[in-house]
């Protein structure tokens, strides 16, 4: 096991991306931050309170969950059944710039399926990637619009980010 990032090093993460959303020159009043579920949630509930704060204004924040729009949905799983949670995203997102927040981007297939997802609740004006880590390796042609840290992973190898929302500790580990 190889720890790439810390507790301070993705906190520090989170600064630069909503540094970079900041930045975009992109109108306060339009952005709203939406979380794929599970860890995707959590990183966009911190990504929103340092972004929040850096605009001056407070930005909307939801959560998204993308089971039923997976690809993958009719595989096997450990019990049987995939686990279907809800979305949560009490507020309008037509003719709004959506950040979809994501803590790893592999293949570009939870992206897709949170794409689709968005879609069937509205029309954005435009979506924008947000993810932690890129460990490279894409199936689909989606890329992050804002990014974390970039690795080189083989495909053998799994990124694991371990948040202390839900997890024992803080940090984003190779095994």
């Amino acid at each position: 096991m190889e720890i790439i990032l810390d507790a301070k090093q993705i906190q520090d993460a989170l600064k630069e991306l909503a540094s970079q959303i900041a930045s975009s020159g992109a109108d306060p009043n339009e952005i709203v931050v939406v979380g794929i579920r599970s860890r995707g949630e959590i990183l966009a509930q911190r990504l929103n309170a340092i972004l929040s704060d850096m605009l001056s204004h407070e930005i909307p924040c939801g959560t998204l969950d993308i089971t039923l729009y997976r690809d993958d949905f009719n595989q096997p799983r450990d019990n049987g059944y995939p686990t279907v949670q809800s979305t949560e995203i009490p507020f309008d997102i037509n003719s709004r710039i959506v950040i979809l927040v994501d803590d790893v981007i592999h293949t570009g297939r939870s992206a897709r399926a949170a794409l689709d997802a968005l879609i069937d609740l509205g029309r954005p004006k435009v979506v924008r990637l947000a993810v932690l880590i890129d460990r490279g390796q894409r199936e689909l042609p989606i890329q992050a619009d804002y990014l974390g840290h970039k690795l080189d992973v083989p495909a053998n190898k799994a990124v694991e980010v371990s948040l202390a929302e839900i997890d024992e500790n803080e940090q984003v580990v190779v095994r």
